[in-house]
């Protein structure tokens, strides 16, 4: 480069001795040259700065807390080589506060947009970065992410989303303000507002972690699926659940090449549940023993724990997955500290509350404020609605395995909004038209048996096991209400006549009672059978879902 240069220099002074026309037009051609070598540097040397972000200390400052940068965690998520990045030289217009200074300038602005493959499938991908202005959205930030947006629509495929910003860029003001309106969107927090802000308007000390950590999201408030040791760990596991989903609502659910046989049988099946129709059992263990390869994805376990949700694969068919977990009780929101229920138990030592509605056990011991075990609650009503319209969305066939003794009864559900939230269940498996094939292993009584895709939601295919128990309520419950107490021996009737998957059968609701062990076979012939259903709800704007 810089023998180019002299040798132009001594070319401009023989030009202006001589005069020559040879000499001349010589020098309009190396000056040229030079020009386009200036510009290529220059394109070279803003690649190297948006290479480095915000620059190497701050690079550096990013790993000591344990956080991989924005393009480290783009080139780690996507196949190796398949990364094509877009408005690599975008750079803010913000002029105010000394932001037009050539030192407030970075290639990129604070965010890395393009897109790539995950195991060859296209996906769009936009990762924040925080090296630049704490990853803050300025109207240049907004700007590209919504251009892959557009185009990710256009061509019909997903988009994933790493964030980790501060939020709005101060600095731009309103035209930040219209960026986020434009997208919608112990390392890693989120919420509205930060402790500082909840401390001078409510006066409350918080840390950050405790308002929006991942325990908090993850585990109390609903609003993170899952939650991850490390960047690297978050990003494998992205990776994995991307597998699981077609690449647009207009495509149909994944299919993989399979190795575990259609038809396998599963013994274990036929003693998972116990005699005793009180006593606990994981629905995990049956789920991952019907699935392809025993693998399971689940979604949100920390949260409502008493249902579970998922995705796994059946003959290498993507399916949902949802079911009761009878395993672990329904929490109650009403139970909290320095509320009137603590204060009340507290002054009883070892109080021991057995209600009995129905065959619903509600056992309420000293500072446990549990509730029934496998019951629908709120939050579990809300986070299965929710799961079962996503695969509905996305063309996923949904598999629902039924163990639920009701809804969970007292004063702070039905406060709290039971029956609302319990109807969002019900909606999202009655408008669902993807295949739905429901497993009924154990209890199935009152109003919850239908809300858990029964025949009555427009199930496709119901199965009952032969441990199953479809009844308005428990035995003892529903003697007690039929015989107002009085002494008799009519529980064992009722038993014999309720407690078993006949009533069910003989009307209809369930198709067949199954032996357990074939339930996998079962499964995988009826999503084969059901691949062609073609269901049309009623044209309308919208449903009109009870949120």
């Amino acid at each position: 480069m810089m023998a180019t240069i002299w040798r132009a220099v001594r070319l401009w002074q023989a030009v202006k001795e001589t005069g020559s026309y040879k000499q001349l037009l010589l020098w309009s051609v190396l000056r040229s040259s030079l020009s386009s070598l200036t510009v290529e540097e220059r394109i070279k040397g803003k690649r190297r700065a948006a290479l480095l972000g915000g620059g190497q200390g701050r690079i550096d400052a990013q790993h000591k807390r344990g956080k991989l940068t924005a393009r480290e965690r783009v080139l780690l998520l996507l196949d190796s080589d398949s990364f094509m990045e877009y408005d690599m030289f975008v750079e803010h217009r913000c002029a105010d506060f000394g932001m037009d200074a050539d030192s407030n300038k970075y290639p990129g602005d604070s965010v890395v947009t393009g897109q790539g493959r995950i195991n060859g499938r296209l996906v769009y991908v936009f990762s924040q970065d925080f090296t630049v202005f704490g990853g803050s959205l300025s109207g240049a930030h907004a700007q590209k992410i919504c251009k892959i947006m557009d185009q990710a629509v256009m061509v019909g495929a997903p988009i994933i989303g790493l964030n980790d910003s501060g939020g709005a860029r101060i600095q731009e003001g309103v035209e930040s303000l219209a960026g986020y309106a434009d997208i919608f969107l112990d390392t890693s927090y989120l919420f509205i507002t930060g402790p500082d802000v909840v401390k001078s308007v409510t006066n409350e000390d918080v840390t950050q972690e405790d308002l929006g950590g991942s325990k908090t999201h993850t585990a109390l408030s609903g609003v993170a699926h899952r939650a991850f040791e490390n960047d690297i760990d978050a990003l494998l596991n992205l990776r994995e659940f991307f597998s699981y989903l077609p690449l647009s609502n207009q495509d149909p659910a994944p299919i993989s090449e399979c190795y575990d046989p259609s038809d396998r049988m599963v013994p274990g099946l036929d003693t998972v549940v116990p005699v005793e129709s009180a006593k606990a059992y994981d629905m995990l263990d049956i789920v991952h023993s019907i699935v392809d390869e025993r693998e399971f994805f689940e979604i949100m376990p920390n949260y409502a724990k008493n249902i579970i949700v998922g995705f796994a694969r059946m003959n290498g068919r993507t399916v949902g997955i949802v079911g009761n977990q009878p395993r672990v009780a329904s929490e109650d929101p009403g139970f909290q500290k320095g509320s009137m229920r603590e204060d009340f138990l507290s002054q009883v030592q070892f109080l021991n509350i057995c209600i009995e509605v129905g065959s619903i056990d509600i056992n309420v011991e000293h500072r446990t404020g549990m509730g029934s075990i496998g019951c629908l609650d709120i939050n579990c009503s809300v986070k299965g609605a929710r799961f079962v319209r996503f695969c509905d969305a996305f063309n996923i066939p949904i598999i629902t395995f039924v163990d639920v003794p009701g809804f969970l009864p007292g004063t702070a559900q039905e406060y709290g909004g039971i029956i609302r939230h319990g109807a969002k269940l019900l909606f999202a498996f009655a408008e669902a038209t993807v295949p739905k094939i429901t497993i009924i292993t154990r209890k199935a009584y009152g109003g919850a048996y239908d809300v858990m895709s029964s025949k009555h939601l427009r199930g496709d295919v119901n199965y009952a096991w032969p441990t199953a128990e479809v009844a308005v309520m428990g035995a003892k419950g529903a003697v007690q209400i039929i015989f107002r107490g009085e002494p008799n021996e009519a529980e064992v009737e009722y038993l014999e006549k309720f407690a078993n998957p006949f009533p069910a059968a003989v009307r209809g609701f369930i198709d067949d009672i199954i032996q357990p062990s074939t339930t996998r076979l079962r499964i995988c012939r009826d999503l084969d059978m059901l691949a062609s259903k073609k269901q049309i709800n009623p044209s309308k704007k919208h449903a009109n879902i009870p949120l």
